[in-house]
C-alpha cells in the first residue's frame, strides 16, 4: 500500500512545489512507484513536470469531483518517470463545487483507494493556503513534510501549520502525522540560519530531516525548463540533495515498516500464549 504524503506550508514561497517535484523525480530514480497530485490550481507541479497544464483532458479537478477516477487522470509518461495527476485553472472551481459534494473533505481519499497498491509513494502538492484542496489531502495522508526557510516569521508560520495538523489529526484522520521538517534555501553561513535550524532541531527532535537543500541557481533554473533538477544538472547541489532527501525518506519507511512488523508478530505471539494459557486451564479443570 502506498504511502501518502502532503507536502504543505501555509507560508509562500519556501519551496513546496520545488520539493514535491524532485523528492518524486529522486524516488523515481531509486526505482520506487511514485504518483505525484498537483493539487494547487496554479498548476506549478504540473508545469515542472514538462507538462502542459494547459493540454490537460483530465486533472485533479475532474478527479476530486467525481468525472473521472484516478487510473483515467493519471498520467504515466512523465520526463522524471514519475505518475502524475495535473492541475491548472479549472482547480479554482472544484473548491466551490466541493461544498456541495457528500463527504467533501474526503474526495481525495476515496478516489486514490483503487490505486493505492500500485505505488510506493504518493506525493501530494497542495496551495499556500487552509482550503478544501488542502484539508482534502490531509485527511488521505500518513504523514505531512513541511519545506520552511530557515527565518523568523516561518517559526510562526509551522506554528500555525502544527496546530492545523492536530486538528485534522483529531477530527478527520488519526493516522496523520508531521513526516519531517525540511529546511530549504539553506545558507550556513547567516547566523539567523543557523539559529533557526538549532530551534528547530532543539523542538521537533527527529523531525527534521538531516538533508538540507541549499540555495542553488540549477534547482531555481529547473522549472523554467519543465524539468526537476534531476534531469536539468544531476551534478548540481540541489538535485544531489533531494537525492539524498529520497534515501532519507526510504530508510525511514523501512525502518518504520520493520518495526511495524515486529510489533504484529509479538502481537500474535501474546494471543497465541494467552490462547495456550486458556486451553491448558480447561484442561485442568
Amino acid at each position: 500500500m502506498a504511502k501518502i504524503l502532503t507536502i504543505t506550508n501555509q507560508k509562500g514561497g519556501v519551496g513546496k512545489t520545488t520539493t514535491c517535484v524532485n523528492l518524486a523525480a529522486s524516488l523515481a530514480a531509486t526505482r520506487k512507484r511514485v504518483l505525484m497530485i498537483d493539487l494547487d490550481p496554479q498548476g506549478n507541479a504540473t508545469m515542472g513536470s514538462g507538462v502542459d497544464k494547459h493540454s490537460l483532458e483530465l486533472s485533479s479537478y475532474e478527479l476530486l469531483t467525481g468525472q473521472a477516477d484516478a487510473r483515467q487522470a493519471r498520467l504515466i509518461d512523465t520526463p522524471a518517470g514519475y505518475h502524475l495527476i495535473g492541475a491548472n485553472g479549472d482547480l479554482t472551481a472544484a473548491e466551490v463545487e466541493l461544498l456541495s459534494l457528500p463527504r467533501r473533505e474526503f474526495r481525495l481519499r476515496m478516489a486514490l483507494q483503487e490505486v493505492g497498491d500500485d505505488y510506493d509513494f504518493i506525493l501530494l502538492d497542495n496551495p499556500p493556503s487552509l482550503n478544501l484542496l488542502t484539508v482534502n489531502a490531509l485527511a488521505c495522508s500518513s504523514g505531512v513534510i513541511i519545506p520552511m526557510q530557515c527565518e523568523y516569521y516561518a517559526l510562526e508560520g509551522i506554528s500555525a501549520l502544527v496546530g492545523t495538523i492536530n486538528k485534522i489529526n483529531q477530527r478527520l484522520n488519526p493516522a496523520l502525522k508531521i513526516e519531517g521538517i525540511l529546511r530549504t534555501m539553506f545558507d550556513p553561513r547567516m547566523s539567523l540560519t543557523r539559529d533557526v535550524s538549532n530551534h528547530l532541531v532543539d523542538y521537533f527532535g527527529d523531525k527534521v530531516y538531516r538533508t538540507v537543500i541549499p540555495r542553488n541557481v540549477r534547482l531555481a533554473e529547473a522549472p523554467s525548463h519543465g524539468l526537476p533538477a534531476l534531469l536539468y544538472d544531476k551534478s548540481s547541489r540541489g538535485a544531489l540533495a533531494y537525492l539524498a532527501l529520497a534515501g532519507e525518506l526510504i530508510r525511514k519507511t523501512e525502518q518504520e515498516e520493520a518495526a511495524a512488523d515486529a510489533a504484529e508478530k509479538t502481537a500474535t505471539e501474546e494471543m497465541r500464549s494467552a490462547e495456550a494459557g486458556t486451553e491448558a486451564v480447561k484442561e485442568v479443570n
